[in-house]
């Protein structure tokens, strides 16, 4: 089954464009896959960034100052 596609017009810096367009030619690649790839990996690493709040989001807040004193008190800094 093909992937469906959306076109859509996005402006790149003229440097990421070169960037892309010379990976696209050395990986016999489309500069469209490249660039889905990254958006796609920031993606996943938002989720992983969200889950991660998730899973920790019962823990006691500490403030900077404690967190000091803490790394201070263990020796850390």
């Amino acid at each position: 089954m093909a992937v469906q596609t959306k076109r859509s017009t996005i402006y790149l810096e003229t440097d990421l464009h070169r960037a892309i367009r010379v990976k696209s030619a050395h990986t016999n690649r489309s500069m469209s896959e490249i660039v889905n790839d990254a958006i796609r990996i920031a993606l996943l690493e938002d989720e992983e960034d969200l889950r991660a709040f998730e899973e920790h989001s019962n823990e006691p807040l500490m403030t900077y100052e404690e967190l000091l004193g803490r790394l201070k008190a263990d020796g850390k800094i």
